[in-house]
């Protein structure tokens, strides 16, 4: 780990984009905070009514698909891991190997900020798993256990 990587603490857009290969629409953490490498940290995620979902996920009454809320705490442990193995830049691929334990607690709609409570679990290699907790304000959205396999391309 180089300590520019160790000393972070927060990932601002710029910094996610350089750890995790998703894009619009698809890149679903707008910021990463309280990052304590190889164990922890909270992604944001600002849910908007200009969201592409939204237009079909519902008309009339718009949520936040849970699959995404999965996703977006996926995403923000593919930073942690980033962040805890040096591979900003390294164009890491990241592959879920397994959900379990999924519950939803509450819809997510346009206005809410989610905040992604991610913890490692096991790691250190090319296959982590971690525990997730999604919240909206003091109010549990989401929660789930989740595996993921980190392929690097080799230089």
């Amino acid at each position: 780990m180089t300590t520019d990587t160790v000393a972070t603490t927060e990932a601002d857009i710029a910094l996610i984009q350089r750890i995790l290969p998703h894009r619009y629409p698809f890149l679903l953490v707008d910021k990463v905070r309280d990052i304590v490498v190889n164990e922890s940290c909270v992604g944001i995620k600002c849910v908007t009514m200009n969201e592409p979902q939204f237009t079909g996920h519902f008309p009339g009454m718009p949520v936040f698909p849970g699959v995404m809320i999965i996703e977006a705490m996926a995403q923000t442990s593919g930073i942690l891991v980033g962040l805890s193995m040096d591979l900003v830049d390294k164009n890491a691929a990241v592959f879920f190997m397994g959900v379990d334990g999924v519950k939803f607690r509450r819809k997510v709609v346009p206005g809410d900020v989610l905040e992604l409570h991610v913890r490692a679990l096991r790691g250190g290699g090319r296959v982590w798993k971690f525990e997730g907790r999604a919240m909206v304000g003091d109010e549990l959205a989401c929660e789930a256990q989740f595996t993921a396999m980190f392929d690097v391309p080799k230089a």
